[in-house]
């Protein structure tokens, strides 16, 4: 007999965002994001963080003081960072994020023709980047949707060194 306790696909894309999310060196806030195509294929992944070449030791990580004193005008997205990774053509694709994208990610996502964004926390809803990527979205014809289960993925590493 077959096991019944499988993930559903929305749990086993919104399982690999979080997976990715692990990558983000963000002290404050880890966002990780899954593409996937209408054949269930994922097609791209992202998280937060800085461009690539750019030292994470050397940028801040502060979310408080001068703006350049901070990492809101370096860190690229979780959502943009899987379409600028995505393999293919996006149209049409859904994408899985922990975190309901800001206004800028949501022009980058409309754009690059994904049709459905599935989302986890909207933590941010009521705020005017929040109300903006809403009506982009609308207007777009995009379609949202949130889960109503929290999603964790916990991560035990055991690291060996092997001489062969």
């Amino acid at each position: 007999m077959k096991r019944a306790d499988v993930l559903s696909w929305d749990e086993y894309f919104m399982s690999m965002a979080h997976l990715s999310a692990k990558r983000s060196k963000d002290p404050s806030t880890q966002v990780g994001a899954c593409i996937v195509n209408s054949q269930k294929r994922v097609v791209g992944l992202g998280y937060n963080g800085f461009p690539k070449g750019c030292d994470d030791n050397e940028f801040p990580w502060g979310r408080d003081g001068e703006f350049l004193d901070t990492k809101y005008p370096y860190v690229v997205h979780a959502e943009l960072n899987a379409i600028l990774n995505s393999i293919q053509d996006l149209n049409g694709c859904t994408i899985y994020v922990s975190l309901f994208p800001c206004n800028e990610c949501a022009k980058a996502i409309i754009q690059s023709g994904i049709k459905c964004v599935v989302y986890e926390s909207d933590k941010y809803a009521g705020t005017e980047a929040n109300i903006a990527s809403k009506k982009m979205f609308r207007d777009a014809g995009v379609e949202l949707v949130q889960l109503t289960y929290e999603i964790t993925v916990d991560v035990n590493v055991k690291k060996s060194v092997q001489n062969l």
